[in-house]
């Protein structure tokens, strides 16, 4: 659909608060549902008069006033999208007022995005469709002196909508489709074109770059690794530089030290965090960004062989550290390793974020609500929550005493990749750490937050697009910025 600022179409959405006395637009209507308890004004709870003798209005819901927020607004105008395609409506318009404690171009924004995201559907493989798309352009009828504002917050909304929408569609195909080098080739497709260097390094120079750990966990499959660096240069005056790591197995049997027949159907979603990185790209570049970003994917696959890496191996890293493999299915974090090394020392990032589907330990700790994340800065890491509250993509910071380092220290080498059951998130972390050569660093475990087994408000059964909103609005530095109350 089209959000339009102005005047128009055919369905008029009024909001309601929950216990609101009275509604001017349609005050006999309001009276006849509050009288009876149809229509109570909770958040998300729609009412529809739509028919050729109705009022052609549709009753939405906010909650209470004063719990009022960004992210409830995205839920009830995802509930109000959907209820717009149930009766095929083709154009409606709400007016916008001004919301006490909230900035009015981020209102529009909000109310913005939950509409487009009630759009999205993964069905390229459904014989027939079942999600059809009906609503063709959608009016807010905004204050006249905030037009301007709100039409930029629209555009810029439109922008990181079509990131998620293409992070989701990565995540969601499965691993016959988008293999390593199928990975590679969708970044550059997606990205050239809007101005973004994107450079696919193959298994010759990943060999000649000195990264053993990813090549070992690579070794198992017949489709070789690849490297993918993608550059924003948007400040050519600035020498600061963000480095975007995204987790980059297409698909992770866990080697030798096998999953559970069950737990490896969705293992094509082990690549979401590379999904978000190549997705926040392309919403950076159409947004034209001032920053330096540079997104950093080692893809491959983690399968067996005769050829594939055993556990008790010993295997080296670009920083010349050497790990102990006490579990192939600890492999995303060897592949991080050396990619994160690479994002300090070749790249010269000063700041450094990585994504990965890391540890099902953070699913048990964390479920599927919260981020976790590990640090070494908590500046950044307070530019990350600051982000994250934003974006409504909540991220809970884990502990990192010393403790923690002990359990991932090396007998025979100097590190082991995994430091055992407890702490596994923590461990996992912190084991990245030792590849950020004391660059600020967070490290963001997206295991339970990138993938859904069933929807949850306006985010989807299977890929979320988690945290793609959290990265935009870190790169562009989310503080205050661009609010007019």
């Amino acid at each position: 659909m089209k959000i339009l600022v102005g005047k128009g179409g055919g369905i008029k959405v009024l909001l309601v608060f929950k216990g609101q006395d009275k509604l001017d637009s349609s005050p006999e209507l309001y009276s006849y549902l509050k009288e009876r308890e149809i229509f109570k004004g909770t958040c998300g709870e729609i009412y529809s008069d739509i028919s050729p003798k109705g009022n052609n209005v549709i009753l939405l819901g906010l909650g209470e006033e004063e719990k009022l927020t960004l992210e409830s607004l995205r839920k009830a105008f995802y509930k109000l999208g959907k209820e717009l395609m149930k009766y095929k409506v083709e154009s409606a318009e709400v007016e916008v007022p001004k919301f006490e404690n909230l900035c009015y171009r981020k209102t529009n924004m909000a109310i913005a995005e939950g509409l487009l995201q009630s759009e999205y559907a993964f069905e390229k493989y459904l014989s027939e469709k079942k999600t059809k798309p009906t609503v063709k352009e959608f009016f807010l009828n905004v204050l006249e002196d905030k037009k301007d504002k709100v039409e930029e917050g629209i555009e810029e909304i439109n922008n990181i909508i079509e990131g998620i929408f293409l992070a989701r569609d990565l995540v969601n195909e499965p691993a016959m489709a988008i293999t390593p080098v199928e990975l590679a080739k969708r970044a550059k497709e997606e990205l050239t074109s809007l101005g973004i260097e994107v450079e696919v390094y193959g298994k010759d120079k990943i060999e000649e770059m000195g990264m053993k750990a990813f090549l070992a966990v690579s070794k198992g499959s017949a489709i070789p690794p690849q490297f993918i660096v993608m550059k924003w240069n948007g400040d050519s005056a600035s020498e600061e530089k963000l480095a975007l790591v995204g987790k980059g197995l297409t698909y992770d049997s866990g080697g030798y030290s096998i999953k559970p027949g069950d737990s490896m159907i969705d293992m094509y979603n082990d690549m979401a965090g590379s999904a978000s990185v190549i997705g926040v790209m392309k919403s950076i570049a159409k947004s034209k960004l001032n920053k330096n970003v540079v997104a950093i994917v080692a893809a491959c696959e983690n399968l067996i062989s005769g050829e594939a890496y055993k556990p008790g191996d010993i295997v080296g890293s670009m920083a010349g550290k050497t790990i102990e493999v006490l579990s192939t299915d600890a492999e995303g974090r060897l592949t991080l390793a050396d990619a994160l090394w690479y994002a300090a020392t070749v790249e010269k990032a000063n700041q450094i974020v990585d994504i990965a589907t890391l540890t099902g330990a953070c699913v048990v700790a964390l479920g599927s609500i919260n981020t976790g994340a590990v640090t070494n800065d908590e500046s950044l890491m307070n530019k990350v929550k600051d982000a994250a509250e934003l974006a409504g993509e909540p991220v809970w910071q884990m502990p990192s005493n010393d403790e923690y380092r002990d359990l991932i220290k090396g007998t025979v080498g100097d590190l082991k990749n995994t430091g055992g059951r407890g702490a596994g998130t923590i461990t996992a972390g912190l084991f990245l750490e030792e590849f950020v050569n004391n660059t600020p660093w967070v490290h963001l475990d997206i295991a339970g937050t990138a993938f859904l087994s069933s929807e949850r408000g306006y985010l989807p059964k299977g890929a979320t697009g988690v945290p793609v909103k959290t990265l935009y609005h870190l790169a562009k530095g989310c503080k205050g910025e661009g609010c007019n109350h």
